[in-house]
Formats: C-alpha cells, sequence, structure tokens
C-alpha cells in the first residue's frame, strides 16, 4: 500500500513539474511540488521528513528543468 501510494505522488510530481513558461518557473514549481511528495511519502513510509523532503525536492527542480512545455500534453480544456 505504501509502495503504490509513494509511486503515485513521485508520478504525479513529475507530471506537474512540467507545468510553466520557462524551464526555471518548471524548476521552481518541481521543487516545491517535489519537497511537499516526499514529504508526505517519507511521512507515510515512516521516514525522515526533512530527507523525503530533500530528495523530493531536488527530483522535482531536476524534472523540471529538463522537461519542456511541450512535452506534456493535457488535450483541450473541458471549458473551451
Amino acid at each position: 500500500m505504501r509502495t503504490s501510494v509513494i509511486a503515485l505522488l513521485a508520478a504525479s510530481a513529475f507530471g506537474l513539474a512540467a507545468c510553466g513558461s520557462g524551464s526555471g518557473d518548471r524548476a521552481v514549481s518541481g521543487a516545491g511540488i517535489g519537497a511537499l511528495v516526499g514529504g508526505a511519502g517519507s511521512a507515510i513510509a515512516g521516514g525522515s521528513v526533512a530527507t523525503g523532503a530533500a530528495v523530493g525536492a531536488g527530483a522535482g527542480a531536476v524534472a523540471g528543468a529538463v522537461t519542456d512545455e511541450d512535452d506534456v500534453n493535457l488535450g483541450k480544456p473541458i471549458w473551451r
């Protein structure tokens, strides 16, 4: 159960890290999202929340910096 929750949170973080117009924006948002997901995942797994947040922030920042805004195609929004 814990492993699937952590995997889902990590996948969500990498997907959301691609949001933003510039690589710097995506790196910052990825770091924030990664810190939240890493901290939450670590808390669920019973580990150190600070370590999980730090690792998540690093992974999210890298994922955000290396993605392009065109890499994620969410399709046409339902309100358009």
